[in-house]
């Protein structure tokens, strides 16, 4: 049921729905500003914030209230870690409202959402994908092949109007659509990689490649994490004629295309590389170049600890975060060779 609302003198009047007062209500803006600042609250910018904190969210209430609200410019800076991403970073206020509306709007889009889809889901992630795909295979006969594939320049390349119209299947509200829409058409082109919102972005936009593979492909064994997706099966002549399907379904409905040397089609006793994790037969293996890089960032971090530029907790908390990442994988005879079983 809709209500007209005002902020007080000088503001718009719009109509306004339940679901977004909900977004600029004040107990949701102060949960948004946790969550934002969440591992990061002694950065400048957030110590800033949160100085003045009550005045900043009621300034934001007011702006979003009136629709005066108008996002931010980015920072750009380039993450290498195995293959170099440009990361852009929201000023800090744009972040509480990107976290204020994903509270709202999340488990409305998580509805619609299916099962094998494991990126930014609660109860899911990289872990719960690897499980499933070894369930998948103990359900198939021995000679199963694996249609592995990518697309190229994700983020980059998702289109405003399609993922405006997407959403509009599911948010009905005017006012929030503005709002997604100022979030949207903030990056010129796709959406930033840096923005909790661009996680939901994108589980919706591949929302429809996902139904297509399950209603109209008719494929059980699919799993999908952002933009990485895998389908197991026994012919591998059906899994060409899927991934040529697939490549058709991107291309005219959501104007992408597979990355051209990363969708292939193997038998699965070779390995399936996914997610940092290599599953073969009975085994899960971390892949060899995260080994390797692993070793190459101790050895630099140690000789920064030696010229005190980092803390012992910095390089504790480093090794904790991989050795939970090894730990999943049957490593154990790894761990103890880098002197990691003990953490």
């Amino acid at each position: 049921m809709g209500h007209n609302y005002s902020v007080g003198k000088g503001f718009l009047v719009f109509k306004m729905s339940d679901l977004f007062l909900k977004v600029f209500d004040f107990a949701n803006l102060h949960r948004a500003y946790k969550g934002a600042r969440k591992c990061k609250r002694y950065r400048g910018s957030i110590l800033k914030f949160g100085y003045d904190l009550e005045e900043n969210l009621l300034a934001l209430r007011t702006e979003l209230a009136s629709r005066t609200y108008r996002h931010g410019g980015y920072r750009e800076f380039i993450v290498a870690d195995s293959k170099k991403r440009t990361i852009k970073a929201a000023p800090f206020r744009d972040r509480v409202v990107h976290h204020a509306l994903c509270n709202i709007i999340e488990p409305i889009l998580e509805r619609g959402f299916i099962y094998d889809s494991y990126a930014c889901r609660v109860g899911k992630g990289t872990h719960a994908a690897i499980v499933r795909l070894e369930g998948f295979i103990k359900t198939l006969p021995v000679k199963i092949y694996c249609l592995k594939c990518d697309i190229s320049k994700y983020f980059d390349n998702i289109n405003h109007e399609i993922l405006l119209e997407l959403l509009r299947r599911k948010i009905k509200d005017e006012n929030v659509l503005w709002l997604l829409n100022e979030i949207i058409t903030s990056n010129t082109k796709g959406i930033p990689i840096g923005n909790l919102t661009s996680q939901v972005f994108a589980n919706v936009y591949l929302n429809e490649l996902d139904h297509f593979v399950k209603r109209i492909l008719r494929e059980k064994c699919y799993i999908r994490y952002m933009d990485d997706f895998l389908i197991l099966g026994l012919d591998k002549k059906h899994l060409q004629e899927d991934k040529e399907r697939i490549r058709i379904f991107l291309r005219d409905r959501l104007k992408l295309e597979l990355h051209p040397k990363k969708a292939e089609i193997f038998p699965i006793d070779r390995g399936i590389d996914f997610l940092g994790y290599v599953v073969r037969g009975n085994r899960r293996l971390l892949r060899k170049s995260t080994v390797k890089r692993f070793l190459k960032k101790r050895k630099r971090y140690a000789a920064l600890f030696r010229k005190g530029k980092v803390s012992e907790a910095f390089i504790c908390n480093t090794y904790a975060s991989w050795h939970g990442y090894a730990s999943f994988a049957n490593s154990y005879k790894l761990m103890e060779k880098l002197g990691l079983n003990k953490l």
